[in-house]
């Protein structure tokens, strides 16, 4: 049977939120471990340092979001969907697969990366080793071996829980958030802020897809020990854990701290206007 003319195609909305997903998580990644490429193979300063790695994952944070929130909300961090699951009635059926596609695309992102800086990685560190797995992965103390495994994990909890708390805050309708079309720049700047406070211990990943997709690519294209830290320990899966778990709490302490004694801004206008007195004739 021919379609009629002009009839609209029905679309699944979910395909388009797991595009969306994909999509802003990679363009979060393309920018971020670019500019970790960027510093880490040009040694003398001259391309940036730690400053200007926790800005660009900031702009990174917020072009994803301008990218990707029309359609999907702009998750871009499975801690996030899973937060969201937990405490804002975001349906459980979608967390595996917007888990998923934010993996892929940060895999894709990390890949790319790969390839465009080929030759810098080369010259800076043939061996592909610890010394440049730090563009695509986080390791504890960024490589230095000072901070032990369940320090860098308390930091990934606290960051996250920082990142979800302060996400929620901006997002929650009766908690006077910015609006839409600002709300991407003041979640970038809450990046900046983490990346310059909690940058130290484990390199901010707050982010199990933004890790674990670029520690995949990193694997596949010659860094045999991505799965290890710089002391050969198994490490690949804290800044899987970690966050999530983070973003738990986060969520749950907004709930309890904040949200749960949040009114409705409309009522309390209605409640204002009835307290006022009525002048008599």
């Amino acid at each position: 049977m021919r379609r009629l003319e002009g009839a609209s195609v029905k679309k699944n909305p979910l395909v388009g939120e797991l595009c969306a997903e994909f999509a802003g998580t990679m363009i979060l990644i393309l920018f971020g471990c670019g500019v970790v490429a960027q510093v880490v193979t040009n040694k003398d300063g001259a391309l940036g340092d730690h400053d200007s790695i926790s800005w660009a994952w900031g702009l990174a944070v917020t072009m994803g979001i301008f990218v990707s929130a029309r359609i999907s909300g702009a998750h871009l961090n499975p801690a996030v969907t899973l937060a969201l699951a937990a405490f804002k009635g975001f349906e459980w059926r979608k967390v595996a697969p917007y888990m998923a596609a934010q993996t892929a695309g940060a895999f894709i992102a990390a890949l790319i990366v790969r390839v465009v800086y080929a030759d810098l990685i080369g010259a800076y560190d043939p061996g592909h080793t610890v010394k440049s797995q730090g563009i695509f992965s986080t390791l504890p103390g960024n490589g230095d071996d000072i901070v032990g495994i369940p320090t860098a994990f308390l930091d990934q909890v606290v960051g996250t829980a920082i990142l979800v708390f302060v996400v929620f805050a901006l997002t929650t309708p009766w908690n006077n958030p910015p609006l839409a079309n600002v709300g991407p720049l003041f979640v970038g700047l809450l990046v900046v802020a983490i990346g310059m406070a909690f940058g130290a211990n484990a390199g901010y990943a707050i982010n199990p897809a933004r890790d674990f997709g670029p520690r995949l690519a990193s694997f596949i294209t010659g860094y045999g020990s991505a799965w290890q830290d710089q002391r050969g320990t198994v490490y690949f899966w804290l800044p899987i854990v970690a966050p999530l778990l983070g973003g738990l709490i986060g969520g749950g302490l907004f709930k309890v701290l904040i949200e749960n004694h949040l009114t409705d801004p409309e009522a309390e206008i209605d409640d204002t206007r009835v307290a006022e007195p009525i002048a008599n004739d």
